[in-house]
């Protein structure tokens, strides 16, 4: 007798493979935050190495030249003509190049020259330590600023509220430069000589450690900075004091001016500085539409990154207290800060 065998294999049914595809997807959905959650952790560990070295390289010019890296050189509104230049010249981001690895870059920027007359391969070098990883990784950056003005008596004012350079009606240039993620601490918003809400703006009035200083003029240029921030200036104590940290750029900003100006560009001061304290606090985030051009800030959720003048480096939370920020950005205000370990 003839005896037929049913193949005893047979295929997936189409509940069966549903519920298969439901089961990867609920896999993929638990999985997929822990994988992020990592691949930001090692992005927070290479932020804070890059904000370590950074900082070394602020100390290291300090032990070269007896002070701390000017942010850049501006004026007061006092000034006589022979004592107003300088304007437009490289940030202190230029003046750390000896020190991280850059002394071929260093040796072609002329501080007393505006930094947007440096050949173009000069200004749009971008280091890596000059980047926090979780805001742009993998790319080399430049922004652009337009030189055009249609101010005759230089009376113009920034979006931040701060006074434009005055430049020639039929100025009309475009230029690139590097972007940077990190801003030196140009203080509080504590009044200065005049009293003015923007005091802070000019040359010395800053409280911070990395500020606007008055330049010593020589033939029309600036040749050293008459304001010094030292060590020993730091009175309230050098791990009590903020160096910089990251600067808050808004996402629809990246690569825009004025939200994300180019870093050596020493004639607006957001370019390469924040504040912080009552009235101006940490960025929550990339989207935060209550931050400036002036907040510290960073896309790191845990917080923001921070260098001390000490050379320590420490994470933030969004929501400290106005308060604290300030007293830490402020170098001489007598309140000092006991931050635990």
């Amino acid at each position: 007798m003839l005896v037929v065998k049913r193949n005893s294999l047979r295929g997936f049914t189409l509940i069966e493979l549903l519920v298969v595809i439901a089961i990867t997807g609920v896999l993929i959905a638990v999985l997929l935050p822990a994988v992020q959650a990592a691949r930001e952790a090692a992005r927070g560990v290479d932020c804070t190495n890059r904000v370590r070295q950074l900082a070394l390289a602020t100390h290291m010019h300090h032990d070269s030249l007896g002070y701390f890296p000017p942010a850049r050189y501006e004026s007061r509104p006092d000034a006589e003509a022979a004592a107003s230049c300088g304007l437009e010249t490289p940030t202190w981001l230029a003046r750390v190049m000896p020190y991280i690895e850059q002394a071929s870059l260093a040796e072609q920027w002329d501080l007393s020259k505006p930094w947007h007359e440096h050949p173009e391969s000069v200004r749009t070098v971008v280091p890596d330590i000059f980047l926090c990883p979780s805001r742009r990784a993998g790319t080399r950056p430049l922004g652009t600023r337009s030189l055009q003005t249609t101010d005759t008596g230089g009376s113009g004012r920034l979006p931040c509220g701060c006074p434009a350079a005055p430049r020639p009606v039929d100025v009309s240039l475009n230029v690139e430069g590097a972007l940077s993620d990190y801003a030196g601490n140009h203080g509080d918003l504590t009044p200065g000589a005049t009293g003015e809400p923007t005091d802070f703006y000019f040359g010395g009035n800053g409280t911070g450690v990395i500020i606007s200083v008055r330049p010593q003029c020589s033939a029309g240029k600036a040749v050293a900075p008459l304001d010094r921030v030292r060590m020993s200036s730091v009175t309230d104590g050098t791990s009590s004091t903020l160096l910089f940290g990251e600067k808050f750029i808004p996402l629809d900003g990246l690569g825009r001016f004025p939200e994300d100006s180019p870093a050596y560009d020493g004639d607006h001061l957001p370019a390469s500085c924040r504040l912080a304290g009552p009235g101006l606090r940490l960025a929550n985030g990339p989207s935060d539409v209550l931050a400036d051009s002036f907040s510290f800030g960073s896309w790191h959720p845990a917080g923001v990154h921070f260098a001390l003048v000490d050379g320590s480096v420490r994470l933030f939370s969004s929501e400290t207290d106005t308060k604290l920020l300030g007293s830490l950005a402020n170098r001489r205000d007598a309140r000092v800060v006991e931050l635990a370990h």
